[in-house]
């Protein structure tokens, strides 16, 4: 399916499924989202790199306006619904103050599947994460999209989260995370290291020579 649709370019990468509070301020947006909630309409919001909006972005439904102030900037709820690729990015529309862009929407499987290799890939994710300390950041339900649950939670830099969306496998993305994550262990159990011999120096010690025969 290809349609229209208003977008609003951050610095940021969103996935499907992710809850975002927004606060309003500048008058393009203010136009764009009051537009949105009269018609219902969904925006797009694609990352901004280099200070241009990037090919893929996702598909945001306004769940609530939170507040409206006097000044007509407003704090809202959205929340991701699909990943787009723009075909073509509008900057001028008439009678608007706001960009837009035809898009098209990548078919996305985002089901792991009852497979060993998902049940293996997701174990993996889950030791290494126990590895992090960071356990108890798992999601307790296992929902199907568990790479866009953890997305943000695994030390990604803006342009890793943006190669994650622009896969649309989960296996494919639980094997992005699961490289990630290994790759950055040794580092991070390092550090801890470092942390704790630190914490030790200036300390009193109870020392001993152990069963050496001195």
């Amino acid at each position: 399916m290809t349609n229209f649709i208003p977008v609003f370019p951050l610095e940021i990468v969103v996935f499907p499924e992710e809850k975002l509070n927004l606060h309003i301020f500048e008058p393009r947006y203010k136009q764009m989202i009051q537009e949105c909630v009269a018609s219902k309409k969904l925006f797009g919001l694609p990352p901004v790199f280099d200070k241009r909006p990037a090919e893929y972005g996702t598909l945001m439904e306004i769940t609530e306006v939170v507040k409206v102030y006097d000044n007509g900037e407003m704090d809202i709820r959205t929340k991701g619904v699909s990943v787009f690729k723009t075909l073509e990015f509008v900057k001028e529309i008439p009678e608007k103050l706001y960009s837009g862009a035809i898009v098209t929407y990548p078919d996305n499987v985002m089901e792991k599947g009852d497979t060993q290799i998902s049940t293996l890939l997701l174990n993996e994710v889950k030791r290494l994460y126990a590895l992090l300390n960071l356990e108890h950041k798992f999601p307790v339900d296992k929902t199907s999209m568990i790479s866009y649950e953890i997305g943000h939670l695994v030390g990604f830099s803006i342009e890793q989260e943006y190669e994650m969306l622009q896969l649309f496998n989960e296996l494919q993305r639980l094997e992005y995370i699961r490289r990630h994550l290994k790759e950055i262990i040794p580092t991070i159990q390092e550090l801890e290291a470092m942390k704790a011999r630190v914490q030790r120096n200036g300390h009193f010690r109870d020392l001993t020579t152990g069963d050496l025969n001195l």
